[in-house]
């Protein structure tokens, strides 16, 4: 699997998105995966500071809004990532990455 590199070497908790648009929709199946070292199905999930969803899973299928962050054991606590989830027929949606002043966006009408 893929594991980024801290600039001090050592391994990070990482969130993966997908689909990679914001907000998401239920009719998407929107995920979120916890890349990390360790035993695959060691993960614990949080939702806005608690624990939630099932023991073990390496992915988690979103159904709603909220703070997200996972934990594995060697690799520690990711990084938070806020995520709106709707439950819509017509939504505008942006590319869920960082974005700068001055950057060209791809905006998707989806319905």
């Amino acid at each position: 699997g893929w594991c980024p590199l801290s600039p001090t070497g050592a391994q990070n908790t990482q969130l993966l998105l997908e689909p990679l648009w914001t907000p998401g929709v239920l009719w998407d199946r929107v995920t979120l995966t916890c890349q990390g070292s360790g035993t695959p199905g060691d993960t614990t999930w949080y939702k806005d500071g608690q624990r939630w969803g099932p023991e073990g899973r390496d992915r988690l299928l979103l159904t709603y809004s909220g703070t997200y962050k996972c934990e594995r054991p060697d690799t520690g606590l990711s990084a938070p990532m806020s995520i709106r989830v709707l439950n819509a027929l017509l939504v505008l949606q942006v590319p869920a990455r960082a974005l700068l002043e001055g950057d060209t966006v791809t905006l998707r009408c989806r319905g």
